[in-house]
């Protein structure tokens, strides 16, 4: 198996919930921290930002999340990411005790990266999540803007993507992992997968242009693939619609990437006007 796959362990969860832990020392790297929790209705999970700022994201149910200052009380509104809305998440400083208490049966994503503790903790509501479609034909997905750029955060980067059954993903193939360049900027990046029907997968490849790195990966429902450096590209199988759930953070908080030259052409117009 691939050292850049973490295997969810939700058949098998902690006592806490927890189903999957990617750490900058797991990772072999340095920025991106990433979890995740199935918690069941009435449970609580204490939790300590520790020197990271964290988006706690409400991938599927409801939930209150309280710090000494603030209670976000009974957010989340979809019960499956499926449901295509976006959804409710928590943006909270570093050194913060939070306590998290599921209404619902809970997946709670937790995103985490490097922050020196300049902005307060705040609600992102489903109304500030910026929305768009991305790609023509086999290439089209739904993309939301959970923490962009254009949001205040000390690193994180933070979207979810949704692809239907057959279509590809992340794709033209890009990446963003030179950190001297002044074409891109240095993002490490994590997908957490799920799949409608959920017995589905699909296919991630991670390589670079020397193919130094090059894997290829078959990924399940609850599974995450690490991104170190190089092109990610993911496809999906026909009869599983596929949802991802992106981390990405670096030195320089921006989004900033090269297309892989072979591949750059599926983005011209003579490709997009077979589809209009």
């Amino acid at each position: 198996m691939s050292k850049l796959l973490a295997k969810s362990q939700k058949n098998n969860p902690a006592p806490n919930g927890q189903v999957q832990c990617v750490t900058p020392n797991s990772a072999n790297w340095e920025y991106v921290g990433f979890e995740v929790y199935h918690l069941s209705a009435g449970q609580q999970l204490s939790y300590n930002s520790e020197n990271t700022e964290v988006c706690f994201v409400l991938v599927a149910g409801q939930a209150t999340i309280k710090t000494a200052q603030q209670t976000f009380s009974q957010i989340g509104k979809r019960l499956s990411p499926f449901e295509r809305i976006p959804p409710y998440s928590v943006y909270i400083p570093p050194h913060q005790q939070v306590e998290i208490i599921a209404i619902t049966p809970l997946e709670l994503a937790v995103c985490r990266a490097p922050s020196q503790g300049n902005y307060p903790a705040r609600l992102i509501s489903p109304q500030q999540v910026g929305v768009e479609q991305r790609g023509y034909g086999n290439n089209k997905r739904l993309v939301h803007n959970i923490l962009p750029e254009t949001e205040p955060a000390d690193s994180l980067l933070v979207v979810e993507v949704f692809t239907d059954e057959g279509n590809t993903s992340s794709f033209p193939s890009h990446k963003h992992d030179d950190k001297h360049s002044t074409q891109e900027t240095y993002l490490e990046e994590t997908y957490y997968h799920r799949f409608e029907p959920s017995q589905g997968f699909a296919l991630q490849r991670v390589y670079t242009d020397d193919r130094s790195l090059d894997e290829c990966m078959a990924v399940y429902d609850g599974d995450v693939v690490q991104v170190p450096k190089g092109y990610h590209p993911v496809a999906t199988i026909a009869g599983y619609n596929n949802y991802y759930l992106n981390v990405m953070a670096g030195p320089v908080r921006k989004w900033q990437f090269s297309w892989e030259k072979d591949h750059a052409w599926i983005n011209t117009s003579d490709y997009a006007n077979k589809f209009k």
